[in-house]
């Protein structure tokens, strides 16, 4: 093997760690101080995944999660609407 290209691997590991790694930290943070902690820990974790299978696991979850979440609030507002609406 040439030694360059396990050189290569290892270099871009450890910056796609690094640079992963400080975007969900600061992702992290923001969900105690203001800021778009939403968008950043997903891109965080997708930074990760390119290199490791435990955070596109994660990141699939979240995705997973937040539909879930985002579908139920639309039932929740159209049945909301529909009492509205039926009231009157």
């Amino acid at each position: 093997m040439n030694p360059f290209r396990i050189t290569y691997k290892v270099a871009r590991r450890v910056a796609v760690t690094a640079v992963g790694s400080t975007i969900l930290l600061l992702g992290i943070i923001m969900i105690v101080i203001p800021g778009p902690a939403v968008i950043i820990i997903p891109l965080g974790l997708a930074v990760l995944g390119i290199e490791f299978a435990w955070a596109r696991t994660w990141l699939r979850r979240l995705r997973r999660s937040i539909s879930a979440n985002n579908a139920e609030a639309r039932g929740d507002r159209a049945e909301s609407h529909r009492r509205r609406h039926m009231d009157d």
